[in-house]
């Protein structure tokens, strides 16, 4: 069962980090495509592109740090000074796409994009004190390695 959870969660992390690359790049076209069916899309097309393509690069940074720090579940040592740093980048990250989206609340304002600012921000605190937890996990582990 864990085994086929581990394999389902790399596959899924996987598909996600490069469906994110493809949907990202094609933003513009998707943004023009919707256009057609939503005037507001149609007449903001290079800001919503702005927004979603820097939106959507930090987000495929997350990814990118969430695949990093699987290798070491994977590897059986998750308690290691990379994932620290991997915590604190998808902290700053989810940060920044709190901060782009709050850019969206000039064009157009709705409980949506009030709700992706706090899902960001909390993920982003959370990011940040979980780093805090596994840095000191990561010196208990360093001086007890030293101890044996």
């Amino acid at each position: 069962m864990n085994s086929k959870l581990t394999s389902l969660t790399k596959i899924l992390l996987d598909f996600m980090y490069y469906a994110g690359i493809i949907v990202t790049i094609l933003v513009p076209a998707i943004i023009k495509l919707y256009g057609n069916y939503n005037s507001y899309f149609a007449e903001n097309i290079l800001w919503l592109s702005i927004i979603f393509m820097l939106s959507g690069l930090l987000a495929i940074l997350i990814l990118q740090e969430l695949r990093k720090m699987f290798k070491s579940v994977l590897a059986d040592n998750c308690f290691v000074r990379e994932n620290v740093i991997s915590l604190k980048k998808m902290g700053t990250y989810s940060f920044g796409i709190a901060l782009i989206t709050c850019c969206r609340l000039f064009l157009y304002l709705t409980p949506a994009v009030l709700i992706v600012i706090l899902v960001f921000v909390i993920a982003g605190l959370f990011s940040k004190v979980l780093s805090r937890v596994f840095d000191r996990a990561v010196t208990y582990k360093e001086e007890n390695d030293l101890t044996i």
